[in-house]
């Protein structure tokens, strides 16, 4: 008699699915805010914006992954950062046109479900949403055995945020004569990991692991303090994929040209030993953030009081370069 087949033998596990799920609402509850009416568990979360909202608001929407990261992870054993990464990619995005984050779904697809790996990915998740202070509203978690193969998985995130309609910063303030101040990344963050798997050996990869995977810095708190202050923000740029010849570029108004200083900044580490392994100086700052997560374009005249408040947010800052005339796009000068 043929074996009768079920979909736990085809791969998908539904009960222990619903189990983790679960398992996540007591993680979800440390994100809770203001505005909040239901969180995980339904068929959809409810939030409410008029608690957040201040005036005529418009709401802000992003939604990214951690790309080839996941892949280190897998090699080296260590998870957790690839949640903060998904949550850190997707508010920072949303904070340069001066939103405040307001709530963060993720998507994990997998072939077959590992509690032990995913939640430590909703750790970091969690984490990442504590740090934004945005509420896990919900998720959704695929079990595709078809697509991925043992111990693969993907991940997605998404956020909504909120800034008033005369508070919106596009960049087109941006004027020759604003300076240019850098923040600091944590490490890589979540780009230009195909390239660090290509040029780091494997034993390299596992050695450096730790510092390879640090998670992404989350820049919601000090950057929105300085807006809440009222502080002439010109524009923000979050450097990510592309570093600062694209990022930085995209929120240039037309005639103005970005002259930065790479010797303006300590340079972390990490991507010194990138470097070494046979990849140019021009080709690490054209894929990797070296050291700067976002800048901020802002009048010369800011510049001392905004670094004495992100000082007292324990964040460093440095003056990497000014906006002059010129075509629109970024240059490195001495």
């Amino acid at each position: 008699m043929k074996q009768s087949l079920t979909y736990k033998k085809a791969g998908v596990d539904v009960k222990g699915a619903h189990s983790f799920v679960q398992g996540l609402e007591p993680l979800a509850r440390m994100t809770r805010r203001a505005g909040l009416l239901r969180g995980i568990g339904g068929f959809g979360g409810l939030f409410d914006l008029k608690p957040s909202a201040a005036g005529r608001s418009v709401m802000v929407a992003s939604a990214d992954g951690v790309g080839t990261k996941i892949l280190l992870a897998r090699r080296v054993g260590w998870y957790e950062p690839l949640g903060t990464d998904l949550v850190a990619m997707n508010v920072n995005d949303i904070l340069c046109v001066g939103a405040e984050p307001l709530f963060f779904l993720d998507y994990i697809a997998s072939g077959k479900l590992d509690p032990r790996v995913m939640m430590q990915v909703m750790r970091g998740i969690v984490r990442g949403c504590v740090e934004s202070h945005c509420v896990l509203l919900g998720g959704e978690t695929a079990q595709m055995a078809l697509m991925y193969k043992p111990g693969e998985f993907d991940l997605g995130g998404f956020t909504v945020g909120i800034v008033g309609r005369n508070k919106i910063i596009s960049g087109q303030s941006i004027r020759p004569g604003d300076v240019v101040l850098g923040l600091p990344s944590s490490g890589i963050h979540s780009n230009g990991y195909t390239l660090v798997q290509k040029a780091l050996p494997v034993a390299r990869q596992k050695q450096w692991g730790r510092e390879l995977l640090a998670p992404t810095r989350i820049y919601v708190r000090p950057v929105l303090d300085l807006l809440r202050k009222k502080t002439p923000l010109h524009g923000i740029a979050h450097i990510t994929g592309g570093s600062f010849q694209e990022k930085l570029k995209r929120i240039l108004p037309e005639g103005t040209t970005a002259h930065l200083r790479r010797n303006a900044w300590p340079v972390l580490p990490v991507f010194k030993k990138i470097q070494a392994e046979g990849v140019s100086a021009d080709e690490m700052y054209r894929t990797f953030n070296m050291g700067i997560g976002m800048t901020l374009a802002l009048p010369p005249k800011a510049v001392a009081g905004v670094q004495r408040l992100l000082k007292k947010q324990s964040t460093p800052s440095w003056v990497i370069g000014e906006i002059v005339r010129g075509k629109r796009g970024v240059e490195w000068v001495k």
